[in-house]
């Protein structure tokens, strides 16, 4: 039997309260967050309405932060009170932060471009407010957690994969507990770019009836999960257990879902198989909901599809009250869906008229979908759906009392199997050949911006060195994880400026969808059509390198037997002003690029008679909270991501031969590197791969990795090591072994 894992303790915010009572009693009763906003200007656009939480930022909290972090550090303070869970220093390097997210600081964006448009007060230190990557780090910071962090930035199902992420996480023995979820602010990016899409309703949402829109929402919802054995001798009080979830893309289109609803439902199965349970089983699922057209068209059919013969389920979007939260949308409605279990209480969806319900009996068959009215229930096994841009889709379940899951967990050995690099400094170089090699349509290719061009060559150029191609039998078996530092922050930058400029109603709806840090994962997928597993995960510098951690959890979790592992991070005009701005490294050390590295397990790699470049044998991540923008006093945790790597491969650090390190030009990231690699390693040969491809931030850390596979595959070395760092505190490594 997999370990258990269980739900804690709660925290919410959003425009139906300020704490989980709060939002419960609204939500079940029909009481709606939607209003005509206040803080974004609407003028000019046919929509107007939102659901925004009604807390200055200065009530949140008294520090300097985006408006995401300060509402995800309220939900996680009533999450970690309500569940009693002491943090010290002994046990701090136990517990972690997962966060799913949207649009990282966009608040801090527009703030920043239009105090410098107007002559404001400009900080240079609002720089460090922008990225996703931020994110996890503040609310580890303000709480003193030292575990695992992770940005999970997949859009609107971003808050149900962290959750997926950190059950996931626990059962394999890696944390004890994950304060866990996802928050988004209300800004005018987001209203700006749904409002070129022509996608925001002019009136209050209206899931699973009108269905002419979606009306945004804003806040955070934290979930702390837990390991049961941990719970239990700390005398904690259990919500419920978290079951199985499951993760996977449509490969279909960057905005719109695949109509046949074939990604959703490969998640939903996923989901019920790996809780040990059949569709029957499942009492109440809390939908995804957006009040489209075409997403409630695609959720109706995959429900129907797979739930016709359960005769006693209930349905119900929650955004028709609090709006659409974007990445803290899957986190908020999991939080409803916790309180469902407990209290036996099916939320409703509201909007409905007399002649609307008479439409939905025709719609619904037998599914109940709980217009207007909160429907009484006893829930044993209850899901929460969550589908994104980019076609990326996640399920999770819950269940009132414990159920014997399979476990899923393997000892697969996993090889190098593929690896494509396109880094460089200043700039890669990228010319229609580049794109031509992979029969890439300018059409196609047109769409992108440069942070998706590089991620979509280094990945069809990792998967064409592995020799995979991608089949209807082989597409949901093969995955993605992207890491990045800074995502399409030239994009998201330019948009805003865009905005500032010229006002909401000018957003472009050809360049929004560039904005969201998981369109480069999505447009990859949509080309090389992967069904699989499919994240990315804004954690700094080092993502890169973790992405290969979290790719290796994946293939040993029995997700997927391949994983395309990548660092991408791009280097702009606009990249190089924010990085100059901040102040903390010349522009001359920056570079650029895209590394995918195809991971593969024993039994795949046997099966295809692979080529392999090494075998991946250890693999970690470590963190000690430090404040975002630094790294001193985090040392701790780089030597704990190398011995716990090492440990993982059965070697010690005297057994590797060759180290790559991140040393980049800069004082303090050389002499932490320095200090910390003489003290392990002593005297051990160490390569600096950014001396040739500079600061390429998660495309490096990336590089680290590949290089490291190529010299065990040509070279006499056994061992080989790479480690990065993230600054904030967060380090990974891994340890390969000669084939």
């Amino acid at each position: 039997m997999s370990k258990r894992v269980v739900v804690t303790g709660l925290g919410l915010i959003c425009a139906l309260g300020e704490n989980t009572e709060e939002c419960w009693n609204a939500v079940q009763n029909g009481v709606t967050g939607i209003k005509e906003v206040k803080t974004v200007n609407a003028e000019g656009c046919y929509a107007n309405l939102g659901a925004e939480v009604d807390s200055p930022n200065e009530k949140l909290s008294g520090e300097d932060y985006d408006r995401s972090s300060l509402l995800c550090i309220k939900a996680a303070g009533e999450a970690l009170k309500d569940s009693g869970y002491e943090v010290t220093e002994e046990n701090s390097d136990r517990i972690g932060v997962i966060i799913g997210n949207c649009v990282g600081g966009a608040v801090s964006i527009d703030k920043y471009y239009t105090a410098k448009k107007n002559g404001g007060e400009v900080k240079n230190t609002d720089v460090l407010k922008m990225p996703a990557a931020a994110l996890a780090n503040n609310v580890a910071y303000h709480f003193g957690l030292n575990g695992t962090t992770a940005n999970i930035v997949n859009a609107c199902a971003a808050g149900t994969i962290s959750l997926s992420y950190a059950a996931d996480l626990i059962r394999s023995g890696k944390a004890d507990a994950f304060v866990a979820g996802g928050s988004d602010s209300f800004s005018s990016l987001a209203f700006a770019g749904f409002h070129g899409l022509h996608a925001l309703s002019a009136n209050a949402c209206s899931p699973f009836n009108l269905s002419n829109g979606i009306t945004l929402g804003e806040g955070a919802g934290i979930l702390i999960i837990e390991d049961y054995e941990h719970a239990k001798a700390r005398g904690a009080r259990i919500y419920c257990e978290v079951l199985g979830s499951g993760v996977s893309s449509d490969a279909h289109h960057i905005t719109a879902p695949d109509p046949e609803g074939n990604g959703q439902m490969l998640a939903i199965n996923r989901a019920i198989k790996n809780s040990g349970l059949t569709v029957n089983d499942i009492d109440y699922i809390n939908a995804h909901g957006t009040g489209t057209a075409k997403n409630d068209e695609a959720e109706f059919l995959s429900l129907h599809t797979i739930f016709d013969d359960n005769d006693h389920l209930s349905v119900s979007s929650t955004k028709s009250m609090t709006g659409h939260c974007l990445g803290a949308a899957g986190s908020i409605e999991a939080v409803f869906t916790v309180k469902a279990v407990c209290d036996g209480i099916v939320p409703p969806t509201i909007g409905y008229t007399e002649e609307n319900l008479e439409t939905l009996k025709e719609k619904a068959g037998n599914i109940d979908f709980v217009p207007n009215t909160k429907r009484v229930k006893d829930i044993e096994y209850a899901a929460s759906n969550s589908f994104a841009f980019g076609g990326n889709n996640a399920s999770i379940v819950f269940a009132k009392k414990p159920h014997d899951i399979p476990d899923r967990a393997n000892k697969e050995r996993i090889f190098v199997t593929g690896i494509g690099e396109l880094i460089g400094k200043p700039r890669v170089e990228i010319s229609s050949d580049n794109y031509k090699e992979y029969g890439i349509k300018m059409a196609f290719y047109r769409k992108l911006d440069r942070f998706s061009q590089l991620q979509l060559l280094s990945g069809m150029k990792a998967l064409k060195n592995a020799d995979i191609t991608i089949t209807d039998d082989n597409a949901d078996k093969i995955g993605i994880v992207v890491g990045t530092a800074d995502g399409p922050l030239t994009e998201v930058y330019n948009f805003q400026k865009n905005v500032c400029e010229n006002g909401t109603a000018a957003g472009s709806a050809f360049a929004f969808p560039n904005t969201v840090y998981n369109a480069a994962g999505g447009y990859f997928s949509i080309f090389a059509g992967i069904k699989g597993y499919n994240v990315t995960n804004a954690n700094s510098i080092q993502a890169g390198l973790q992405s290969l951690c979290y790719a290796a959890d994946v293939i040993r979790n029995g997700d997927e037997s391949i994983m395309v592992a990548t660092g991408t991070d791009e280097n702009t005009d606009v990249t190089e002003y924010l990085y100059e701005t901040l102040g903390v490294m010349d522009k001359k050390l920056l570079g650029e690029g895209s590394v995918s590295i195809v991971l593969e397990s024993g039994e795949s790699a046997e099966k295809r008679d692979a080529k392999k470049y090494a075998e991946l044998v250890g693999w970690a991540s470590a963190h000690k909270s430090v404040e975002f923008g630094k790294l001193n006093g985090s040392e701790s945790a780089l030597k704990t991501a190398i011995e716990n790597a090492c440990k993982s491969a059965g070697v010690t650090p005297k057994d590797i031969d060759l180290v790559c390190g991140f040393a980049n030009g800069v004082t303090e990231v050389d002499d932490l590197e320095n200090r910390v690699f003489a003290d392990i390693f002593g005297n051990i040969p160490t390569v600096r791969v950014k001396n040739e491809c500079g600061e390429a931030r998660s495309a490096a850390s990336a590089e680290q990795a590949a290089y490291a596979a190529k010299q065990l595959e040509s070279g006499e070395y056994k061992y080989a090591l790479a480690a990065a760092f993230g600054v904030g505190g967060q380090y990974s490594a891994v340890v390969l072994k000669k084939v």
